[in-house]
């Protein structure tokens, strides 16, 4: 029963090791999860804004413009799926790649040809394994993008959109992110970003209307330059929203997973203060019979 002891020690060690490294993550996502769900919370009334002034603009502009017209040449459209670079954030990646799989089957029965565009070595390493082609990715800072990380993403989709078919152009740029809502919940969500749907020209009931501007030289050139802002904006606004669900998950994650960890150690104790038990009465009834036999030789 001495080995026995020895072995439950050792896991009440290994165990509360692993306590340890889960409660920091806990609270190293804690400490990040306010600046995070801030910044996410806080692009909204931007894009908002941005939204409605291309709104504005594209009401006195040629709507014939590629980015909402749409393209008729290719049945190639852009899958752009934002997941994380680390583990430990519970069912957030597999959430994701379980969505992105739906519509990338969806697509394909409509018979498009899906070009793959993957956010977070989570995704990366999930569809390599799978053997699919992958047109771009980008790796480190999930848990904290950057306004420049989100200007690659969007030049690099808005080239696929623009260039011609023979080059690989696409005709329509879907999205798949985690929405942040609140600290439990974090809900994923499949967008169209290309084209853009514009409803010319009209308000919801009760909303105000839409600004009055004067374009200076012409709508359709500050369409031309709105744009483009436009979708570097929405990428961005995805990838904190994306950032904030996933400190939220791992924090969440360690949460549970630390109290697993105290509930296997309060387990193994008891093992091992039985094993203890067992040993004592054990070592009692060898020398209790040892002293009978003693006295019985006399």
């Amino acid at each position: 029963m001495a080995g026995s002891q020895r072995v439950y020690k050792q896991k009440i060690r290994a165990t509360q090791t692993l306590k340890k490294v889960f409660r920091a993550m806990e609270l190293i996502a804690a400490s990040r999860i306010g600046k995070a769900r801030a910044a996410a919370q806080g692009t909204d009334a931007y894009t908002r804004a941005l939204i409605r002034a291309v709104s504005a603009v594209s009401a006195h502009a040629n709507l014939d413009h590629p980015l909402i017209a749409g393209r008729t040449d290719t049945d190639r459209v852009a899958v752009l799926t934002i997941t994380s670079d680390r583990g430990m954030a519970g069912a957030y990646s597999a959430t994701i790649l379980r969505e992105t799989e739906r519509l990338i089957e969806r697509l394909e029965s409509e018979g498009k040809e899906v070009v793959l565009y993957v956010s977070g070595r989570r995704g990366e390493s999930y569809f390599r394994f799978r053997g699919r082609d992958i047109a771009q990715s980008w790796t480190e800072g999930s848990d904290s993008p950057r306004p420049e990380r989100a200007r690659e993403i969007a030049d690099a989709l808005l080239g696929a959109y623009l260039a011609p078919e023979a080059e690989g152009g696409v005709s329509e740029l879907h999205v798949v992110f985690t929405r942040f809502q609140t600290m439990v919940t974090q809900v994923p969500q499949v967008r169209r970003m290309l084209p853009i749907e514009i409803v010319e020209g009209v308000t919801p009931a009760g909303a105000e209307p839409l600004p009055l501007y004067e374009f200076e030289p012409s709508p359709d050139e500050v369409l031309d330059a709105l744009l483009p802002m436009y979708v570097r904006r929405r990428i961005y606004s995805e990838l904190l929203m994306a950032a904030a669900s996933e400190l939220a998950s791992r924090q969440r994650a360690m949460h549970t997973a630390t109290d697993n960890a105290e509930d296997l150690i309060r387990d193994y104790t008891r093992l091992a203060n039985t094993a203890r038990q067992a040993d004592i009465t054990s070592e009692i009834t060898e020398i209790v019979s040892g002293a009978d036999a003693l006295a019985s030789g006399r």
